[in-house]
This record gives structure tokens, C-alpha cells and sequence, in this order.
């Protein structure tokens, strides 16, 4: 197949698998993650020329499990952005409208798996970057519970917050690989769900509207949650995490001045508002912990905007919704939801405890043949 929308990195035309649950399924891994004899830049440009030396954990159970590794896949530079614009090896194109990004940062994990290029992908999820580019290329994307899949063989944004997770085309082959590339909990706690009111967070109509459908299609109305802090409050901590901990793991390497002015933000706050960052933070993680036990599971929009043309700046809410997950440590899985009037996905998560993934992508299940929201994209989109 022809990839005319700058997914892969490197592909490997010859790429075989064996025997196990995943054989006959072919896997695109993003450029962050070791593959043994492939290329493991992370998007930076001065390791253009970075060949692993050996497979990631996840990458080797794959492996094990039957499925052929059939590259890697390009991503925003150094994991740190939602658009997959990188300045270094070009955009990532969203298969269902020409000129639009896929999200990110797993921008080419996203667009290979809705272009068919392959049946499933890999991508990192430090506070949204597997679910932004699900929603945004209509396909389904799950992030495991932070302390639930490895992170050796990563090149990782901040650890705490990442998690490798896979996307694909359909909930099946979606569950098949979590399984074998996490930890993944057989409970089916019954759920009531929530829901969160007064973030602070302004909706796109055509989500909102998608989202109200999303809603009306669960077996009862959830209930309404708060925290303290307003979603973009929560974000922002996240981003000065994470622009802190790359500044200091990229002191000594040259990155475009895009992602240089990003880096800059963490070191330059002050001790004083760094506190108060850690404790919006502490408090959110707590907060999620408590909406999760009194009902079992949060929904969500996945993004709070429809995709958008890379001519356009990437909106800053876009990981508002998909951070919380990130910041309680807690496993999360988008689904399409629905689509705008000209055609373009949108996407619904859902978060619940470690250890209840079993019972996650069972209600995931139960919106999707609700919501029967998944198209392929159309030809010459």
C-alpha cells in the first residue's frame, strides 16, 4: 500500500509474524519505541540516524504473541504536541481530509491504522497522544493504567505520565493487543458512571452535540462530577511537568526552536508556582480516584474540537479531557462518537480503575453498537 500520509518512518516490506493470538495481524510501532534494527528518533532531528539495538518489551510481546512488526511510525517531535507537524520529517496527514492532522503525538500510529496501512499501532500516551489521534482518525485507541505496561525500550516524555498504548480499526483486535502487551484486569465491577460538569472547558457545538448522543446512548444518565481545579488549570500543570522533565533529559540536544520555546516554560517557573503546579496535580489524581470508586467509570469527549487543518494552530484544550486519565495513573479507551456535518470523526473516552479493563472495553462495546460511529475514510478524502 502507498502511504501518502507520511505515517511510517521506516516500513518493512518483508515483515513476517508467527504463531499466538495476534498471527496474521500486522503492527506499526511509533518512533519513540525500540525496534530492534529500525529507526528510534523519537522525532528529534539529530537522531535521525538512531537504529535500536534490540526490541522494547511490549514490541518483543508482540512478537511472541504472532504479529509481524511491520515498521515505524512518525510522530510530533519528542512526543510533546497534538498536531504531528514535525519539523524534521514533515506532517502526518489525517486520512479523511486532506491538509488536516491526525492529532498527536502519535500522529502516524493514528493515520495508519485508519488508512488500513496496518491492523493495529502503537503509540505513547503521555496526556492524550494515543486517544487525540484516535478521535481525530476515527479509530479506537487505548492507554493502560500507567504501572500496567513497561516503559523499557521507551524514549519517554515524563514517565510518570506515559503509558504505550495500541490503537486499531475495532474494539476485537484493539482488546487482543492490550491484552497482550499490558496487564489487563478481568474485573466487571457494575457501573453507574460520571460525568464532569463546570470544567471550564468550551466545547465545539458539533461535539457537544455528538456528546449528548454519546450520553442518551448509556444504559442510565450518569452522574455529574467537579473538580477543584478547571480542566486547563490541569492541563497547564501537566505540560510544565512535562516541558520540565524534557528540558533536562534534551539539555545536550539540538531540537527545532518550535519545541525549544516549549521546553523553556517548565525550567523558567518559579519554586513557588511549581508547588502549587505538584498540588493541582496531587489533588486531580486524588479526585479522579474518588469519582472512579463511587461509579466505576468517567465519560468524556475525547478532544473538545473536530480535527483541524495543519494551516491552523493546534488548539490548546485539546488534551483538557484526555489529561485527567494521565494524571491519575488510570486506564482510558476512546471511541468514535460521531461526526461532524462535512464528514470528520469525533471521538468519546471512557476511564476507569486498574484492574476493571475487562469491564472497560465491555461498556466501550456497549456505546459502540449504540453509537455505530466507525467509518473507513473515503477515497480521495
Amino acid at each position: 500500500m502507498i502511504d501518502r500520509y507520511n505515517a511510517f518512518a521506516f516500513r518493512d516490506g518483508s515483515a513476517v509474524g508467527g504463531e499466538g493470538p495476534l498471527a496474521g495481524l500486522t503492527v506499526g510501532v511509533k518512533a519513540n519505541i525500540a525496534v530492534r534494527g529500525m529507526p528510534y528518533h523519537a522525532g528529534i532531528g539529530a537522531w535521525e540516524d538512531r537504529i535500536a539495538e534490540r526490541d522494547a518489551e511490549v514490541v518483543t510481546r508482540l512478537r511472541q504473541a504472532g504479529a509481524a512488526i511491520a515498521g515505524v511510525l512518525h510522530m510530533e517531535e519528542a512526543a510533546l504536541g497534538s498536531k504531528s507537524d514535525n519539523p524534521h520529517f514533515g506532517s502526518v496527514i489525517n486520512p479523511h481530509r486532506d491538509g488536516y492532522s491526525p492529532g498527536g503525538s502519535s500522529g502516524g500510529s493514528g493515520a495508519a491504522v485508519a488508512a488500513a496501512l496496518v491492523d493495529a499501532a502503537l503509540g505513547t500516551d503521555t496526556m492524550g497522544s494515543v486517544r487525540i489521534p484516535a478521535a481525530h482518525c476515527g479509530v479506537y485507541g487505548f492507554k493502560p493504567a500507567t504501572d500496567h505496561v513497561s516503559q523499557d525500550g521507551l524514549i519517554p516524555a515524563d514517565a510518570s505520565l506515559d503509558a504505550i498504548g495500541p490503537l486499531a480499526r475495532d474494539l476485537d483486535t484493539l482488546e487482543q493487543v492490550a491484552r497482550v502487551m499490558s496487564d489487563f484486569g478481568d474485573g466487571l465491577e457494575p457501573f453507574t458512571g460520571a460525568t464532569l460538569v463546570d470544567h471550564g472547558v468550551e466545547l465545539h457545538p458539533e461535539v457537544a452535540r455528538a456528546f449528548d448522543r454519546a450520553l442518551s446512548a448509556l444504559k442510565a444518565e450518569p452522574a455529574c462530577e467537579t473538580l477543584e481545579d478547571p480542566n486547563g488549570r490541569i492541563r497547564f500543570a501537566g505540560f510544565i511537568q512535562v516541558s520540565k522533565t524534557l528540558a533536562e533529559d534534551l539539555a545536550d540536544v539540538a531540537v527545532s526552536d518550535r519545541l525549544a520555546k516549549l521546553l523553556s516554560y517548565g525550567p523558567g517557573r518559579s519554586i513557588e508556582d511549581w508547588a502549587k503546579d505538584q498540588l493541582v496535580l496531587t489533588r486531580t489524581a486524588e479526585a479522579m480516584h474518588a469519582i472512579i470508586a463511587r461509579h466505576g467509570f468517567l465519560i468524556l469527549p475525547t478532544a473538545p474540537n473536530p480535527p483541524f487543518p495543519h494551516s491552523e494552530p493546534e488548539p490548546a484544550a485539546q488534551a483538557d479531557f484526555t489529561c485527567l486519565a494521565n494524571i491519575a495513573g488510570l486506564p482510558a479507551l476512546s471511541l468514535p462518537m460521531g461526526w461532524t456535518e462535512d464528514g470528520l470523526p469525533l471521538g468519546v473516552q471512557l476511564v476507569c480503575g486498574a484492574g476493571f479493563e475487562k469491564g472497560l472495553f465491555a461498556m466501550a462495546r456497549y456505546l459502540d453498537n449504540n453509537l455505530r460511529a466507525y467509518r473507513a475514510p473515503l477515497e480521495g478524502a
